[in-house]
């Protein structure tokens, strides 16, 4: 999956930039407080989205 799609998916579901790291993008989730790093490559694969959907506690963006 696209980098840019997965950030407008977070952002759409009330997850906020929060800070840049070197090779990171760190999101929390502005409902719960919950928070996840997104990595700066183009591409991301499937099940490190899912991941990163579960720790900031919303709906899986890759649907089964």
């Amino acid at each position: 999956m696209k980098r840019n799609k997965l950030v407008k998916y977070l952002e759409k579901n009330d997850c906020a930039f929060v800070r840049e790291g070197s090779s990171h993008t760190l999101y929390r989730n502005i409902n719960n407080g919950k928070v996840s790093t997104v990595p700066r490559h183009s591409d991301i694969k499937e099940n490190l989205c899912r991941k990163i959907c579960k720790d900031l506690g919303i709906q899986d963006i890759i649907k089964p």
